[in-house]
Formats: C-alpha cells, sequence, structure tokens
C-alpha cells in the first residue's frame, strides 16, 4: 500500500555553521526519503532552523544587530549549505514565524485545560551585571568534582561529572565576568511527573507503530526504560518550560515577562514547517490534507506517518518531552524516532584543535565532491545509535576503490565501444549474465536495506554486485574483442550487458548518489530511475549519450588543504564568553536528576587514561573468536545480567554442538530475546570464573564510553560471511 509519511530532521540552531557533524542525520533522513519516492510512497520533507533562546539574542547583541537580522542571515547559510549536500527539503523554515507561534499557542493552552502545567518559584543564577538569568551553560567556575577551571554550569568536560550551577566553586557569568547571584522567580512546568503522562509514554516508548515497527530504535528504547523505570515507578520531573526576560522567543500568553524556553517550541518547529509548506502548495492549487498528519484522530484513519530523524543528544526531549505534549493536546504522536550517532574523526572526538572541526561550507569551498562524503557516511550507517567514524584516508580508499575503480569504472571501459562501432545504440543484452541483478532485484534484499536504513548493508550488496559486473568485463575482454575479425556482435552485446549491469548498480545508488545518477540517466537517455516494476534490460537498439567521465578520484592533498582551510578558520576559542555563545541550547532544569538527563550524550566525554603498550605477543594470548548466541535469558535475583549460550564451534563427544556459559553485564541495554542468533566476538581463554549463578566460561565484547554516560552499552558484531568458531586476529 502507498505511504503517506511526514519526515523531518532535527532542526540546526541559528547560532553557528552546519559541520560534518551534523550531516550525518541529514544525509541518512535524505536518502530515506528519496528511496520512499522511488518506491511510490508520497514523502514530505521538512526542517526549520531552530532560532530561540538566549544565546542567540547574545550573539546578535554582539554583533551590533537584531536576532531578526542574524536568524536571517543564518537561515540563508543553512539552506545553502544543505542544498549543496543533496539534502533537499520540500521545506526549510523558521521557528520564529506565525505558524510556529500558533502551534505553541495551541499545544500550551490545552495542556494547562489538561491540569498539565504548574507554576512554582525555583532559585536560579542571576548576572546582576546583564540584568539576567543564567542559562547552566553561561556560568562557569571550578569543577566540585575534580577541581578543573572554566567549566559549565551542567558538566565537566575534563572529568565529565554532572552537577547544578549551583555546585560550582568561584562561579562568573561566562556573557558579563560577574559573580552570579541567587534570585527567586516563577517559572511554568509541564508535568511531565503526571500519572497519566507516565503511563502513556512507558507504552509509547516501548510500542510499535501501525506498521509494526518499534517507534525507538532497541537501544533508545531500553534508555527510555532506564529513564522511566519499571511500572510503578515514576522516576520522571516535571519540566521547566518558561524563561524569563530578556529572552528571544515567543511570550507566554497570559505570562507578562515570562518565553517559551526554546526546547519547548523547537520540534513545535516540524509542525510549523509543514503548515507553511502546505500554505505554499494551496497558493499553488495543490492541496495537503495538513490535519491527516497532525491530529490524532484523522491521522489513524487516514494512516499517515510522522518520522523524525534525530541525533541522540537529544533523545530525551523527542521521547519524553514531545509526544507527551503532542498527546494530550490532542496531536498525533510520532511513527518512529530514528537516533543516529554523533560522529568522530579518525576515532576521535571532532576537535577544533586537531583541525577535525569541518565545516560544510568548507568542504564545499574546497570543491570536493559532496557525494563523496554522501557515499561514505552512508556506508557507515547501520540503522542504529553507534556513532559513525570519519576516517578521512578511508574515505580516501574507499570512494577511490568502490565508485571510481568499481562502478563508473564498468561504463568508461564499455561506452566508447558502443558510440564509435554501434552508432551509439546498444545491442542485445546477455539476461544469463545478468541474472545475479534480476535476481537481487526480484529478492529484494537491497531495498529492505533501505527501508531499514541499514544503508552499510545496502551498499555491501551493491558493491558485490559492482564485482560481478567487473569480472564479466574482465572476463569477456572488450578491448580485445575490438580487435579480433568477426566479433563485432559479441562486442557489441558485451558492452551492452555490462552498461544494463551499470544501469542497475546506478539504480541501486540513486537515494545515495541522486547528482551522478541523474548524470548516468543523462548519459543513458533513459527516463528517471525508479524502484517499481520488474527488471528488464536495456532494449536492443536503444541509443545512449555520449560518455563523459562521471566521477574523478579523491586525492590526498585535497583534504590536506580541508583540514588546514578548518585549522586556519577554527581555532580554538580563548575567551570564555564566546565559547558560551556556541552552545547549542541554554538550558535550565528543575532538578539534578533531570538535568543529568538531559546532557546524557554531551560529546565532551572524560579524557580516558591511555594505557601501556603491549607486544604483539601479549595480544596473541587473548584468544578471540566468532560466537552466534544461540539462548538468552534473564538471570533471576541479577539486575544487570544475561545469561548466554555461545556456539564458537565447539562439539560433544557426540559430535553435538557444545555451547558455552557466559554472563554479560547487558541487562540495561538489551532485551534478551532480540540476542537470540545474532553473532558477537567473545574472549575464548578466559579462565572460568564460578559466579553466584553458574560458572561463567569467557566474555563477549562489547563497547562503551566512559562509565557508559553516554553511549550506552554496544554489543561487537562481525562482518557478514562471518562464522562462529572463526578466530579474531
Amino acid at each position: 500500500m502507498p505511504r503517506k509519511i511526514l519526515v523531518t530532521n532535527a532542526l540546526p540552531y541559528a547560532n553557528g555553521d552546519i559541520h560534518l557533524g551534523h550531516l550525518v542525520g541529514y544525509i541518512q533522513a535524505d536518502i530515506w526519503v528519496r528511496y520512499q519516492r522511488m518506491r511510490g510512497h508520497t514523502v514530505h520533507y521538512v526542517c526549520a532552523d531552530d532560532t530561540h533562546g538566549t544565546p542567540v539574542m547574545l550573539r546578535a547583541e554582539k554583533e551590533g544587530i537584531s536576532p531578526e537580522q542574524l536568524i536571517a542571515r543564518v537561515h540563508g547559510e543553512h539552506l545553502r549549505d544543505f542544498t549543496a549536500f543533496g539534502v533537499a527539503f520540500d521545506n526549510y523554515h523558521s521557528t520564529h514565524s506565525a505558524e510556529n507561534r500558533f502551534y505553541a499557542e495551541d499545544i500550551y493552552g490545552k495542556l494547562d485545560a489538561g491540569g498539565l502545567i504548574d507554576t512554582r518559584a525555583i532559585e536560579q543564577y542571576y548576572d546582576p551585571v546583564k540584568e539576567m538569568f543564567l542559562p547552566d551553560r553561561f556560568i562557569k567556575g571550578e569543577c566540585p568534582k575534580c577541581g578543573a577551571a572554566d567549566q559549565y554550569g551542567d558538566n565537566c568536560e575534563a572529568c565529565g561529572a554532572a552537577y547544578t550551577p549551583t555546585e560550582l566553586k568561584n562561579p562568573y557569568s561566562a556573557v558579563s565576568g560577574a559573580t552570579p547571584v541567587l534570585k527567586t522567580s516563577e517559572h511554568y512546568f509541564f508535568r511531565l511527573s503526571d500519572g497519566r503522562a507516565v503511563d502513556f509514554l512507558r507504552d509509547w516508548t516501548r510500542g510499535s507503530n501501525a506498521a509494526g515497527e518499534r517507534r525507538l530504535q532497541a537501544e533508545a528504547a531500553n534508555k527510555m526504560k532506564e529513564w522511566l523505570g519499571e511500572a510503578g515507578e515514576n522516576k520522571l520531573s516535571d519540566w521547566d518550560i518558561s524563561r524569563d526576560a530578556p529572552y528571544f522567543g515567543f511570550e507566554i500568553p497570559g505570562a507578562p515577562g515570562k518565553y517559551f524556553y526554546v526546547w519547548l517550541d523547537a520540534p513545535i518547529g516540524y509542525l510549523a514547517s509543514f503548515r507553511n509548506l502546505a500554505a505554499k502548495r494551496a497558493a499553488a492549487g495543490e492541496t495537503i490534507a495538513l490535519e491527516d498528519y497532525t491530529d490524532a484522530a484523522r491521522a489513524q484513519a487516514a494512516g499517515t506517518e510522522m518520522v523524525h530523524f534525530i541525533g541522540k543528544d537529544i533523545l530525551y526531549f523527542h521521547a519524553l518531552f514531545w509526544p507527551a505534549m503532542l498527546k494530550f493536546a490532542g496531536y498525533a504522536t510520532p511513527s518512529q524516532l530514528c537516533v543516529n550517532g554523533f560522529l568522530t574523526v579518525d576515532g576521535a572526538k571532532m576537535s577544533k584543535s586537531r583541525g577535525t572541526f569541518i565545516t560544510a561550507h568548507s568542504y564545499i569551498a574546497q570543491q570536493l565532491n559532496p557525494e563523496w562524503l554522501r557515499y561514505y557516511f552512508a556506508g557507515k550507517s547501520n540503522g542504529t545509535m553507534e556513532d559513525v567514524d570519519l576516517n578521512l584516508d578511508d574515505l580516501i580508499a574507499k570512494v577511490n576503490a568502490d565508485l571510481v575503480g568499481k562502478f563508473v569504472n564498468i561504463a568508461s571501459r564499455c561506452a566508447g565501444f558502443i558510440g564509435k562501432r554501434f552508432d551509439a545504440q546498444l545491442g542485445e543484452v546477455d539476461t544469463v549474465a545478468c541474472a545475479p541483478f534480476a535476481d537481487a532485484w526480484t529478492a529484494g534484499t537491497i531495498a529492505a536495506a533501505f527501508d531499514e536504513r541499514d544503508y552499510s548493508r545496502a551498499l555491501r550488496e551493491i558493491m558485490r554486485l559492482a564485482d560481478v559486473a567487473n569480472q564479466y568485463v574482465n572476463d569477456h575482454k572488450p578491448w580485445e574483442l575490438a580487435k579480433q575479425e568477426g566479433q563485432e556482435p559479441r562486442l557489441h552485446t558485451v558492452c551492452s550487458t555490462a552498461l544494463t549491469m551499470f544501469r542497475d548498480l546506478a539504480r541501486y545508488l540513486k537515494p545515495v548518489l541522486p547528482a551522478l545518477a541523474t548524470e548516468v540517466e543523462a548519459f543513458l537517455a533513459i527516463a528517471p530511475m525508479d524502484w517499481q516494476g520488474g527488471w528488464a534490460p536495456l532494449p536492443a537498439g536503444h541509443p545512449i549519450q555520449t560518455y563523459r567521465h562521471l566521477m574523478t578520484r579523491v586525492e590526498r592533498k585535497q583534504i590536506d588543504a580541508l583540514l588546514e582551510a578548518n585549522r586556519e578558520s577554527l581555532a580554538p576559542a580563548a575567551v570564555a564568553p564566546a565559547k558560551a555563545t556556541n552552545s547549542p541550547h541554554d538550558s535550565q532544569a528543575a532538578s539534578s536528576q533531570q538535568r543529568h538527563a538531559e546532557k546524557q550524550q554531551h560529546a565532551a566525554q572524560a579524557a580516558e587514561t591511555p594505557l601501556e603498550h603491549i607486544s604483539i605477543d601479549d595480544f596473541t594470548k587473548i584468544e578471540l573468536r566468532i560466537a552466534r548466541i544461540v539462548d538468552a535469558r534473564h538471570v533471576d535475583g541479577a539486575d544487570k545480567l544475561i545469561r548466554l549460550a555461545l556456539d564458537i564451534g565447539e562439539t560433544d563427544d557426540a559430535g553435538k554442538p557444545k555451547p558455552r556459559q557466559v554472563f554479560a553485564g547487558i541487562k540495561s541495554a538489551y532485551d534478551p530475546a532480540s540476542l537470540v542468533g545474532r553473532l558477537t566476538v567473545m574472549v575464548a581463554n578466559l579462565a572460568p570464573r564460578k559466579m553466584k549463578f553458574g560458572i561463567s566460561e569467557g566474555m563477549v565484547l562489547a563497547a562503551s564510553d566512559a562509565e557508559s554516560k553516554a553511549g550506552g552499552i554496544y554489543l561487537l558484531s562481525p562482518d557478514t560471511g562471518a562464522a562462529p568458531g572463526m578466530k579474531v586476529k
């Protein structure tokens, strides 16, 4: 059945440049949107700038312009960068808009009428010089845990500790440098701790949508379970949704001097941008049934979907506050959250001082092909919350090997013969040779991978087919056939067959490489490729255009120039206020527990002390093997453990599989049922350990950050083709 989907991306904050870290989520979403449209589904793809809050107000003041002037300029810059990387929104709007004000006031009014808005006095830091209350990120001082200087009011970048601003030692305002004072003010709260909200969220975060898909990825659902607690528990705090003047934003109706906190009206920007799109389409004579997507009852009847692509650092807001706001205001709740990880560069957090904090505009200014990055990010994206690592040498190798060496190479080796020998018309196609391509199309495995946002799996299969095509060309050697008398018909067939294979590969790659696919369509003189209907070869007699080279190789000197450009323009900020104004959002929370939750995925984590080097002999003492999880169960009486039965290729005397028993502390991150059948890696020669619950005969490997504060636990998985018992070397 045709789907009707509203797709959104997280709103970038109007206080800084788009950088490559931002682009991970936008490219993932754009690929999925393009794929869905190629399948014939209706997709509305919208986004907007997130424009409100203290940082925008202060930056505008510093530049001597109004906030409206600042956000208008940044809006143009952001849209320029997204467009350059092929992220094709149907509408790119702003939260500082009439549509956003309408929805913010409507949702707030309905929550208030439902008894879910409360007021109470709170005490917070106030800058006596600037005469303003200070968000946490605008208060600095010495970390109360490790004593590091110049730390923010909510999180220490030296030791990773989370705390309240009042716990800082020797605090000062990052705006004026003055010593802040505590002052009481009345604030407005959304009663997230209300039993109605808790019950709804417990069900919503663990449930599935109308299509039977989980609303949240397993990792995200487990994080929500941790925050929400078990049935009967209530671990949520009420959410402070107001800020005091001076503040750039919308004033709360009936509350002079009080403004909606930026995080209340930011996700509302999805609806505002969609409403603005509907108005534009209506002016052009096209109707979008807006309320079929926004109204709860109508959306259910119409079968529409609302899918959000977000980063894991804003999961808390999108999986708790946002669906609860919508639910109790009568709006449709999201069908699915697609949560992506952070971008690391060469295995480490992006850093200005390392020259790896790369802006999108600098990439384009250096005349690098944006589709190189789209392909590389797609190859690193598997539909989970795992971080994406940008290894620049790996990018060079991957693009040159896959796109230039394998894909484009097929056309470059065959198209010239068609043009020179056969009047640019194709001949008969060897359908037997094309069978792997027809089979892949019928099986739909690549389509399924795209639908599940596992682009890494899709690209592996596409490149496998590229190998088939190149092997066909290598085996039949058209360059030699062209020299042999009487081989013209065979030459014609070989080149026509190769170009049909090339067409198929281009169709599969089109969601990832839309600009390149458009060039292929022009070269082959075919209609825009979609993913509908059955497989068929390019017909005999079909004319093609003159081949022109479709993609150049990446040169290391281009990457070096990009890094150098960013080292010069993005040196580390030395002045505390300047660094503070680069904060993505200002944040004040009602409790230290909630503050920690809101900052749970903060990119700045504690720097781990490097371990001493080991020799290769030390490493070879560890026997790592591929293991298949054949059974997984909860352990009665254990808070953290799951009992695993692992097949590593061992058998008993009768030749039957003899799985090992391992107790793994991964209960907070995984449902046992989801683990059965999965491949992982285990330490096979670890001495058995007697535990309260039985003997543990090894250890499975998983990744986590320092103290598992931000990224959770991630079980390692081998690549496709690995089998139980294989040694990891």
